[in-house]
């Protein structure tokens, strides 16, 4: 997989486990809930350490921890941000029931007004608004899912397709599109 993503050139970000594997580490910095997930994290860490060339192994210590582009929609600037757990922390946990002030907080420091992350592995989407009632600025949350490892009760892989067009504005909560695949 890392020689189709390097050959392809595909922007990438590291997440816990390349983290951990780029430095052959054998902690992901996961919060297992029994000692079975653990037992199963570690024999995941151990085979793909196991596996890995030199060149990937340094491939993944390249890996940035975020990704950030900025649009220009009408008369307003537009952030998207793409993290794996949070902009402070790869391995933080960001779940759909996290407090809205919290959340707004997080993505205002790291200016992102559509932030895009995972390590949860459950998907959603949340439109917070950071402005007032007279003058709305809604940004969006997206956990993405996984593909590889589904903790929903999905068990097919979830993947999301983000909308963002001329007409997108952070002033209406419906413009931009978030669909689950």
């Amino acid at each position: 997989m890392i020689n189709e993503i390097r050959k392809r050139k595909i922007p990438t970000i590291a997440g816990n486990y390349d983290f951990g594997i780029g430095r052959m580490s054998n902690e992901c910095g996961c919060a297992y809930k029994t000692n079975s997930e653990k037992d199963n994290g570690n024999i995941s860490n151990s085979f793909t350490n196991s596996i890995m060339k030199d060149d990937e192994r340094a491939y993944l210590r390249t890996l940035p921890a975020h990704i950030k582009v900025e649009f220009q929609l009408n008369e307003d600037k537009l952030n998207l941000l793409l993290e794996h757990g949070s902009p402070r922390k790869i391995n933080e946990y960001l779940f759909e029931d996290r407090e809205e002030k919290s959340m707004l907080r997080i993505m205002e420091q790291a200016d992102a007004d559509i932030m895009c992350f995972g390590h949860t592995h459950k998907p959603y989407h949340r439109i917070l608004n950071s402005g007032s009632e007279d003058q709305a600025h809604y940004r969006h949350a997206v956990n993405i899912g996984s593909v590889g490892k589904p903790k929903d009760t999905d068990v097919r892989g979830a993947y999301v397709m983000l909308t963002i067009n001329e007409n997108s504005s952070i002033l209406n909560k419906e413009s931009i599109g978030v669909e689950f695949i």
